[in-house]
Formats: structure tokens, C-alpha cells, sequence
């Protein structure tokens, strides 16, 4: 490893943490050998990255902004061995970007924004400028079958929806991409597990950070846009953007390739144009596509092009929140959409089992009082909330609150759209940053159930307990991010679930 010599105005590091877990002394794919790759970021997506790069025999330069990440950046946590012959270096903290003009290949981290490291020019100059989900996408063999799920709400639910489904069914499958564990992962696994059973299929959650720059490899068999509302609009600016980031998703998709999309979303159907030339289109809410009968619990699946035509009954679903008949059924028609010889009357085997990630409308607790608690945290924006709320029947003290995001939307903040699913509900506490807001909101759009506000989370769950009935449920659905309080959505949901426990 060699390290890299630095001026005081750089932080830098050479310090890789190793373990004694050997892996593969020779790759059976060496197709970077006398390259050299900057990776840029060094979050998991940039050392899943980092290490996939070194697999196949480049010279690496791991460089990450935060000047504290060398003594705790890992490839791996710890759990990779370079070879002896591996080249890598790391740098922290400032660096001149002419380094960068030195590399073969740039790949950037989702958390990146293209206006950092000259990113932007460096892909007008026309340099290899790969996302990190594009580089592994490089190494996935074509055998293998790639089901691609974005959308602003309920994406991570389809995925792992699907995900289940196929390792149900007895499919080897890899689930990840945005949802946790990084393609990279996916693409080393293929490089390095010759004496394993291959990979049949990867479900990849996708984000629009990951679509930002346009792919060149990463080519789905089936792509999913579940829904398109106004979110991450910071970055993105406008919702034309934002949708045609999206629907980059479907840009080297051809022949019988399938793409599922809402039917008569405005800024998709324009967008779709220009980036949806050659695939087969169907509907979420349409035929050919899916359609849901939630009060019978059936759907309608039709993809004409591999002769899928059928009903699959969602009765046995146990995920919460009729949302989720929705959510389980898109994953049934994409699954289907692969064309790997699945039969009809397996995915109703499969229904009863799927089971939701944690805080997205998780029962966490139901108290002496016969309360429910349900942590839906992942609602971190207005209209998650409302699928959720629209689709939950309990009569509820609703909890809604955080750092509410911008939505550049002219005399709205987007909490109006609340009204109509809170008003047969028990009442609703406003909370955190953004509460008073939405507080505001609420009373000027006609919400007549009684409405509280309360400073924190924790007091806020206080006045729902004070308030709720027997046989009722506390929610916390907040429409907003948790930066003023938590760390992350998910610390948010543990802190809920730990007051609900202890509130008896």
C-alpha cells in the first residue's frame, strides 16, 4: 500500500483496518488492472466501492471531505484483507481536485453532490464518471436478472416485498442498492463467490442521488416508479428535474424489458418520453399493470408481453395499512415482469409471509389500555403520511413533527393534504422544529379534531397518551425529517418505541 505524501492543508490517511478473514488471493476478474479509480465518498456506498475496485485490480484513491473520517474509515468494518500487491491510498479533509485529472475512473458516492470535487465538469469533459451503483453494475453477470425499484414513497417496501417473494420462491437474490447494503456488495459477491450458487436475481432500491449522474451500464430487466411527489427538491430544483432523474432509470432498457409507472403523473408522462423509448410499459392503477380492489383484497396483474394474466388475493397480508396491498401487489407484477418461470398460485403462497422493515407503519407495542403503537418514523415527508394514514382504520392520536422539508411550492409547506385523513381520527400533536407550522396549517385548512403542540417527541407522546381511549392507536407519522432531534429516522423510531413502552 503506498502512502500518500500530503501539504498541511490537506488531511489525509493511508490507515486501512484489516481482519484476519482471508478472501480470494486471485480474482478471477482482474479488468482494471493498470487503471486507476477515485472514489469519492466514503460512506458505505463508497467503501463498498472502494473495495469492489480493489477486487478487480485497480489502483484506488479513497477520498472523502471530512477530514475526521481517517481513523475510523473501514472497508467492509474491518472484515477485508487487501492483497499484497493492492494499491490503495486515502485522502481526508481538503485536496487539490487536480488529482483528479490524474484517474482513469471517478466514482461517486449518492451522498455526493455533482457540484463538489468539479464533478459536473469533469462529466461534461467527458472522463468516465460512474455513480457508485453504476461501477458495480459493470460486474453483474447477464445472467443475472436486476429488478429496480425507485419512486418518492414506499420504494424500500416494494423492495424488500420483492425481495421476500423471490427467496421464497427458492430464487438466490440479492437485495440492496439504496436500501442498506450497496450494489458493490453485490458485484463483489459476483467476482469472489465462484463456489457459491450464482446470483439469479438483485432487487435494488434506487434513489434519485443514484440516478443523478446518467448511467452507462445499469440496466434493469424490470424498473419500478412507484410514485413521484415534491421531495429532495434542494438538489434537484424543480419537479421536471426531479422526474427526469427518475426515469433515467429506464435509459438502456430494451427489447422486453418491462417499466411500471403511476398512471397520469404530469411531470413522469413527460419525462418518460425521452427516456422510455423501447420499453414495455405498464400501470400501477391500469391495465396492462396492476390494479387493486382494496375493500375485496384483490389484484388485478396483466403484462400481456410474457402472457401474465391473472388475480392474486391479498387477504392473508399481514403488513399494516391498506397502502400495502398496493405495495405487495407492484412487487408481485414486477417479480413476475422478470419472466423466470414462476407460476401464478406461487405468489399467493408467498403473501402471508412478507413483512414490512422496520418504522414504516410497525405496531412496536399495545399497552394494558389495549393502545396500539405504531412507529411509521420513515414518513419524512407529507405525502409518505398521508398513504399512511389513509390507510390505517384504528381510530388514532396522530403525532406529526420534525424539521418539515422545503417543497418550493407557492403558499403551501404541503401538511393541507392532511386534513382529509385526520379529521375521523382522535386527535393529532404537533411536535419539534416545525411544529407550530403545521399546527397553523392544519387549523387554517378546517381540522377539527382537538390539536396539541408539544416542544419534543417525548412530550408530545405524554399528551397522546393523556388523550387516547381504549382500543385506540398512538401513530407517529411525522412528515418530517428528524435532523432537529434525532440523528436519523430511525433513531427517531427507537426513541418512539422506547416512551411507548415505558409510558405504562
Amino acid at each position: 500500500m503506498r502512502k500518500f505524501s500530503s501539504l498541511k492543508a490537506r488531511e489525509m490517511s493511508s490507515k486501512l483496518v484489516t481482519s484476519h478473514t482471508k478472501i480470494q488471493s486471485c480474482y478471477p476478474k482482474q479488468d482494471l488492472k493498470g487503471q486507476r479509480v477515485a472514489i469519492l465518498g466514503l460512506g458505505k456506498s463508497g467503501s463498498a466501492a472502494t473495495k469492489l475496485a480493489l477486487a478487480r485490480g485497480a489502483s484506488v484513491i479513497a477520498i472523502d471531505q471530512n477530514e475526521n473520517l481517517g481513523s475510523t474509515f473501514k472497508i467492509n468494518n474491518g472484515l477485508f484483507d487487501l492483497k499484497d500487491d493492492a494499491d490503495l491510498e486515502t485522502a481526508f479533509g481538503h485536496f487539490d481536485d487536480k488529482l483528479l485529472k490524474e484517474v482513469d475512473i471517478v466514482v461517486v458516492s449518492p451522498g455526493v453532490s455533482l457540484e463538489k470535487y468539479g464533478i459536473h465538469s469533469m462529466i461534461c469533459s467527458g472522463k468516465e464518471v460512474l455513480s457508485e451503483m453504476d461501477f458495480a453494475a459493470q460486474v453483474i453477470p447477464s445472467y443475472t436478472k436486476i429488478l429496480a425499484v425507485t419512486g418518492t414513497n414506499g420504494k424500500s417496501t416494494v423492495t424488500t416485498f420483492a425481495g421476500q417473494m423471490l427467496n421464497h420462491l427458492g430464487f438466490e437474490t440479492f437485495v440492496g442498492g439504496n436500501l442498506g447494503v450497496p450494489l458493490s456488495e453485490a458485484g463483489f459477491h459476483c467476482l469472489t463467490s465462484s463456489n457459491q450458487r450464482p446470483l439469479q436475481v438483485v432487487v435494488v432500491e434506487v434513489s434519485s442521488y443514484q440516478l443523478e449522474i446518467p448511467p452507462k451500464y445499469f440496466c434493469p430487466s424490470v424498473a419500478v416508479i412507484l410514485n413521484l411527489t415534491p421531495d429532495h427538491l434542494e438538489r434537484h430544483q424543480t419537479m421536471r428535474n426531479y422526474a427526469a432523474t427518475k426515469c433515467r432509470i429506464f435509459s438502456h432498457m430494451r427489447g422486453n424489458k418491462i417499466g411500471i409507472l403511476p398512471l397520469g403523473n404530469q411531470y413522469l408522462d413527460e419525462a418518460i418520453m425521452e427516456y422510455a423509448n423501447g420499453v414495455n410499459l405498464a400501470w400501477i392503477g391500469a391495465s396492462p399493470g396492476v390494479s387493486v380492489d382494496v375493500e375485496t383484497k384483490i389484484a388485478d396483474l396483466k403484462l400481456p408481453t410474457i402472457g401474465c394474466d391473472s388475480q392474486l388475493q391479498l387477504d392473508e397480508l399481514k403488513a399494516v395499512g391498506k397502502h400495502n396491498y398496493t405495495n405487495a401487489a407492484v412487487a408481485a407484477l414486477a417479480v413476475w415482469g422478470l419472466d423466470i418461470e414462476i407460476k401464478a398460485a406461487s405468489f399467493s403462497s408467498a403473501i402471508s409471509k412478507l413483512t414490512t422493515l422496520p418504522h414504516r407503519m410497525q405496531v412496536v407495542h399495545v399497552d394494558d389500555d389495549e393502545i396500539t403503537w405504531v412507529d411509521d418514523s420513515k414518513a419524512t415527508n407529507v405525502e409518505a403520511a398521508y398513504f399512511g394514514l389513509i390507510g390505517f382504520e384504528l381510530k388514532s392520536v396522530v403525532l406529526l413533527g420534525g424539521l418539515a422539508k422545503e417543497l418550493k411550492m407557492k403558499d403551501s409547506n404541503g401538511f393541507e393534504q392532511l386534513v382529509e385523513p385526520l379529521q375521523h381520527h382522535r386527535g393529532v400533536i404537533t411536535f419539534g422544529f416545525s411544529g407550530h407550522m403545521i399546527q397553523k396549517t392544519l387549523r387554517a385548512n378546517g381540522l377539527t379534531i382537538p390539536r396539541l403542540n408539544a416542544k419534543t417527541l417525548k412530550d408530545a407522546v405524554s399528551l397522546a397518551r393523556s388523550i387516547a381511549q381504549r382500543g385506540d392507536a398512538i401513530v407517529l407519522s411525522p412528515g418530517c425529517a428528524s435532523f432537529d432531534e434525532f440523528k436519523n429516522f430511525e433513531h427517531r423510531g427507537r426513541i418512539f418505541k422506547e416512551l411507548a413502552i415505558s409510558s405504562e
